[in-house]
């Protein structure tokens, strides 16, 4: 990253230019580690989080389903490989069918986003935080990811259609894979003219390209995860 992580208070970017506020600090709570429900402050679909046993840091990895997905299929995604990696998984629930973006632009899902991470920030003691997705999840990570790159570090996208940021702070690397076959999201238009874009402006991409559909191999979760601890 190229810009520190303060407080967010740029008082002309907020949640409809897709940043996020939030930051770590010590936390003033003790959160409890294996699967917890993590309620929305808006009132909404409560989120899941997953935290290792014992005692932090630990890198958070927030994590966003796919279109008509659940906060569940987004902690999946890498629950397997949480513990062996101290990772601090959180997943939210889209405030619609799928991410604000996609519908009517940056907002809703942005401040749910941002209370959460408010809540898990005081209660696990943080040392880094990643975005990761799938599909929409994905192009709404890489989104997300680019925006806020003084505070996230890396992104995990997996099979994205896009990346859509209003504005850009810093240079979070990102690792970006995508099946060959790929009938939903082609990667002909998508990834493969994706990851040449980051390059051009300057963000570092690992790209991993499959022999597959719109799917995320467990070899390709392993890879991304090993990139992530790199």
């Amino acid at each position: 990253m190229t810009e520190p992580a303060p407080p967010h208070r740029q008082p002309e970017e907020g949640p409809r230019h897709g940043r996020l506020s939030a930051r770590p600090a010590p936390p003033t709570g003790h959160g409890a580690s294996g699967l917890v429900p993590v309620p929305a402050p808006d009132g909404g679909p409560p989120a899941l989080a997953y935290a290792p046993p014992g005692d932090g840091p630990y890198r958070l990895v927030v994590l966003l389903h796919g279109a008509g997905g659940t906060a569940r299929q987004g902690l999946d995604l890498l629950l397997p490989l949480a513990d062996a990696h101290r990772l601090l998984l959180l997943a939210p629930q889209a405030t619609a069918s799928s991410w604000d973006l996609v519908g009517e632009g940056y907002g809703p899902d942005v401040r749910r986003i941002d209370e959460l991470l408010g809540v898990v920030f005081g209660a696990y003691p943080v040392a880094g935080v990643a975005l990761g997705g799938f599909s929409d999840g994905a192009s709404y990570a890489l989104s997300l990811g680019l925006t806020n790159g003084d505070l996230v570090d890396a992104v995990l996208a997996f099979s994205p259609g896009f990346a859509a940021p209003l504005v850009t702070h810093g240079r979070p690397r990102a690792f970006v894979s995508h099946g060959s076959d790929d009938r939903v999201l082609p990667v002909d238009v998508c990834s493969r003219r994706l990851v040449p874009r980051l390059h051009s402006l300057g963000y570092p991409v690992e790209y991993a390209e499959f022999a597959g559909g719109h799917e995320v191999p467990a070899e390709i979760r392993q890879r991304a995860v090993a990139w992530l601890a790199g």
